[in-house]
């Protein structure tokens, strides 16, 4: 079944307050995935031309100062680290391409969860509203943000296939559905150099709108693609580095609700989830139509916002 949640905030002045708005969505959506649960947010950019990288551990004692000083006398920098439960953030002035090649390389027992300047994507095993306590989402600031709660039907309930996925600079997805041609379509995209970590079908969909991207398309265009080649039923949210976008597959069999103001344009799967956003009542409510982009972008030298419906 699974719960889709999705913030994006035209007002900067409520950015303090995006972690609270999330977790109060999230947990509204407890009952349509209680297996587990996730959320990219994009805030605290890197340095420019520097990376961020969200890492997911295994171990209960994980020595993170440890890693860090050892990236830090690797590329000879300074590397900022910030340590959410078993997940841990590294920011530095290093290259995206550098940095994620080195973990790749000597950090082998570690899971990268997302690379990019503004993305930190965490996800656990367990109820939302517990793994949102778990990770402090509440005192979390930011842009905008994408979340997902889980009903395993597809594949194992594990960390490491709970949503969201993260294949490309960051970019996410979260998915509400089955495609039915993942396995082809993964197949294909290996050929092309894809990587994949898990048989998640909703990997799978992140991974063809990274490759859409790779040849240049915008992610209105990339969305426009997978409308032809992504067979199966299916509520995309999808984050990017300054924008979220939102998708459903021309039968649009699974729920969704799009709202907006002039302080937030806001997702979910269903309205309550929703309403639990300041002035939700006074919004403009709609269900997104079937095969119809929606899409909302923050401008490098503004803050509004331009839809790109």
């Amino acid at each position: 079944m699974c719960g889709i949640v999705g913030l994006y905030l035209k007002n900067p002045e409520l950015e303090s307050r995006l972690g609270e708005f999330v977790s109060d969505m999230l947990e509204e959506m407890g009952d349509r995935g209680p297996d587990s649960a996730g959320v990219a947010i994009y805030r605290n950019p890197a340095p420019e031309g520097g990376s961020k990288v969200s890492l997911f551990s295994t171990s209960s004692d994980e020595d993170w100062s440890a890693r860090t000083a050892q990236a830090s006398q690797a590329f000879d920098l300074e590397f900022d680290l910030e340590i959410h439960a078993s997940h841990a953030i590294l920011t530095s002035s290093a290259p995206v391409d550098e940095i994620e090649r080195w973990i790749r390389s000597n950090w082998p027992d570690l899971r990268i969860m997302s690379v990019g300047e503004s993305i930190e994507i965490y996800k656990e095993m367990g109820h939302p509203k517990d793994v949102a306590e778990r990770f402090g989402f509440k005192n979390f600031s930011g842009t905008h943000a994408v979340a997902h709660t889980r009903m395993a039907t597809e594949s194992a309930v594990t960390t490491e296939h709970s949503h969201p996925f993260s294949t490309g600079l960051d970019l996410c997805l979260v998915h509400n559905g089955s495609l039915s041609n993942h396995n082809r379509l993964r197949n294909y995209l290996t050929r092309q150099g894809g990587q994949f970590q898990t048989d998640n079908d909703s990997e799978v969909a992140a991974g063809y709108l990274t490759w859409r991207l790779s040849l240049g398309e915008s992610v209105v265009d990339a969305l426009e693609s997978a409308i032809r080649d992504l067979d199966g039923f299916y509520t995309f949210a999808i984050g990017s580095s300054n924008g979220f976008s939102v998708l459903r597959d021309p039968i649009a069999c699974k729920p969704a609700v799009l709202a907006e103001n002039d302080d937030w344009v806001a997702m979910s799967s269903e309205y309550r989830a929703i309403a639990r956003l300041p002035d939700a009542k006074h919004s403009n409510i709609w269900e997104p139509a079937p095969a119809q982009i929606y899409s909302w972008e923050r401008s490098n030298s503004d803050a509004g916002t331009q839809n790109a419906v």
